[in-house]
């Protein structure tokens, strides 16, 4: 892939991610495993975005939210940084080998973990956040909300519209 197309999937990571959040917080009656959901992968875009431009990882725990529209507000803080990096993009940058400081714990569970690249790493945070959007939905919809369509080909079809935070926009 080039750097336009990693562009590409953060972009609609973004706007489905928007989705969602406009879906939880008109949901009738969300649980708890909602925001636990929207926490992780919120704290994984965040980790992944600080590792990747070298600063040191600062994620909160999830009882520094008092409620859903403060941890969708700091996610929203999340897609207003990531632009800076995403519009850097080039094949310098997404070739570069990238260190976690978690790889430790990977090793205990896979062995010893090969390089990847920071191309690689966007890929699997976009896959990451697709995943656990799937969850949020599958529960949207057993706690009788609807869940929003984020497929990526949606997007493309809808002329990769700017996502629409609704509530969650703040000053």
């Amino acid at each position: 892939m080039d750097a336009s197309e990693y562009r590409s999937l953060l972009l609609h990571m973004e706007w489905a991610d928007a989705l969602v959040w406009q879906s939880v917080l008109n949901a009738p009656r969300p649980d708890d495993s909602i925001p636990e959901r929207l926490h992780h992968f919120h704290c994984t875009q965040w980790a992944y975005l600080q590792v990747l431009q070298g600063r040191p990882l600062d994620v909160p725990d999830r009882g520094a939210f008092p409620d859903s529209r403060s941890l969708g507000l700091w996610a929203r803080r999340f897609h207003r940084e990531l632009p800076a990096y995403r519009d850097s993009l080039d094949e310098a940058k997404l070739s570069r080998r990238v260190e976690f400081p978690w790889a430790a714990r990977v090793a205990e569970r896979l062995g010893n973990p090969g390089p990847a690249t920071a191309g690689e790493s966007i890929l699997q945070l976009v896959l990451h956040t697709t995943y656990h959007r799937g969850q949020v939905a599958t529960r949207l919809r057993e706690c009788g909300g609807e869940p929003p369509l984020t497929d990526f080909i949606a997007w493309i079809w809808m002329r990769r519209p700017a996502p629409d935070w609704g509530g969650l926009e703040a000053p």
